[in-house]
Formats: structure tokens, C-alpha cells, sequence
């Protein structure tokens, strides 16, 4: 064991974020034990599959095109990609249970989707087991915005995710961010082409002009009512 990894050979890997926040309901309860186990990508955690083998995604979804969502806040976009684009598979990760409980309801309640796995837990540790080339598509939807300037390292948009998620995509594959925070586009814009992305920014009305098939969340409209300003953009893998 060496400085740098735990005793099961994970590596140390600092997640600031919450894990947990308002005690949960009955209902949401039943959720997580209910439903969560069988929406898993597959080993996923290093107790599972400490030996960090492949998923086997073809199989899984039965040879759909993967996309994958980061940081899904209550699944609001997560169901609405799924139910919008029925022929493709898209894996949640969100390691805030109270959201991962949120977008367990939602699925509940339309019936459940046979193109949507969720991991509770660290993106990272999914980027792990997931092929070279093996996803299409990644969306970043308004990430924790760490204000403060010592905690920029914390945002997702440094290399040390950057660099596994550009492995896990295909050549081509596209990469969304949206984001109501000024300084949260400067870092994204800076750093997300440091790691092979390259901006498809096709003017400057561009930034604020969501996708056409997005769907406004309820962090976007906090920023709305407080003032802020969205802003939508678009990397492609090289």
C-alpha cells in the first residue's frame, strides 16, 4: 500500500461535496433499497470489482450508444434525455443520496426506463471501468460552483477529471456544460480544451442559447430568480 491508496487498492480520491442532506422519507427510502440496486451500470466500486475490470455496457443495454450524465441534481434532465431518446443508454452518477432518492421517484413515476443506470457515487470511480471510446455523450449540468478562490481545484473542470473523461469518449463524442456561474465558464473554457476538447462556439449569442433539447432545471431556476444568467456550452472530444 503506498501514501496514495487505501487498503483495497482505491486510490485516495478527496470528494468535497455532500453525501447526504435532509433525512429521508419512508417513500425515498424504499426507493434506494428497492430500485437502486438493480439500475447499476454494474461493478462499479472498488469493493465489487477491485480488480477495476470493464463493464460489459453492450450487453447491459443491448448495444445502444452510452451517454453519461454528471452530477444529476434530482434526474430532472437525466429522465427527460432518456424518455426524449429512447434508443440510447444513459448512466446517471450522483453521489448526493437525497438526489439520487429524488431521481428514483421520477423514474417510479414514469413507469421506469429500461435506458437509465445510475451510480451513487463518485464519477471518477465510474470513468474506471468504462472502455476507452465507450461514450458518445457527456453532460455537466450546474456543477457545484466552489466560489471561493481556493476551492477552484474542487470543480470538476480540472484535469484530474478532464483527463479520464476525455479517455472514456469516442473521437467526435460532444461534451455539454451549463453553468449560471461567470467564473465556472472562465475555468471551463480554459481548462476543458487543455484536455483535448475542442469549444464549438458558434457565436457570441451562442453561450446563452440552450440546446434545443433541454430541459430547464430547478438549479437553473434558482439562478433565474436570483439574478443570474445560464450559460450553455459545447466541447467535442478530438
Amino acid at each position: 500500500m503506498t501514501e496514495d491508496t487505501h487498503k483495497s487498492g482505491a486510490p485516495w480520491r478527496n470528494f468535497y461535496g455532500r453525501i447526504h442532506g435532509k433525512t429521508l422519507n419512508k417513500a425515498q427510502i424504499d426507493y434506494l433499497e428497492e430500485d437502486l440496486p438493480g439500475l447499476a451500470p454494474g461493478p462499479v466500486s472498488w469493493e465489487e470489482n477491485p480488480d477495476r475490470e470493464k463493464l460489459d455496457l453492450k450487453t447491459r443495454f443491448d448495444g445502444r450508444p452510452i451517454w453519461v450524465e454528471i452530477g444529476f441534481g434530482g434526474g430532472e434532465h437525466l429522465v427527460h434525455m432518456a424518455q426524449t431518446y429512447p434508443d440510447i443508454a444513459i448512466i446517471g452518477c450522483e453521489p448526493f443520496v437525497n438526489g439520487v432518492a429524488m431521481c428514483l421517484g421520477r423514474l417510479r413515476r414514469c413507469g421506469g426506463l429500461d435506458n437509465v443506470a445510475i451510480h451513487a457515487g463518485d464519477a471518477r470511480d465510474l470513468f474506471d471501468v468504462l472502455e476507452d471510446g465507450s461514450v458518445e455523450r457527456a453532460f455537466l449540468n450546474y456543477p457545484d460552483p466552489w466560489p471561493k478562490k481556493r476551492h477552484h481545484r474542487r470543480r470538476f473542470v480540472t484535469q484530474e477529471h478532464l483527463e479520464p473523461l476525455h479517455r472514456v469518449l469516442k473521437p467526435g463524442a460532444q461534451f455539454r456544460v451549463s453553468t449560471d456561474i461567470e467564473d465556472y465558464v472562465r475555468q471551463t473554457i480554459e481548462e476543458v480544451p487543455k484536455a483535448g476538447f475542442g469549444w464549438l462556439a458558434g457565436g457570441p449569442d451562442e453561450l446563452h442559447t440552450p440546446w434545443e433539447d433541454w430541459i430547464s432545471t430547478r438549479y437553473e431556476q434558482k439562478a433565474l430568480r436570483e439574478g443570474r444568467t445560464p450559460h450553455y456550452m459545447t466541447f467535442e472530444r478530438k
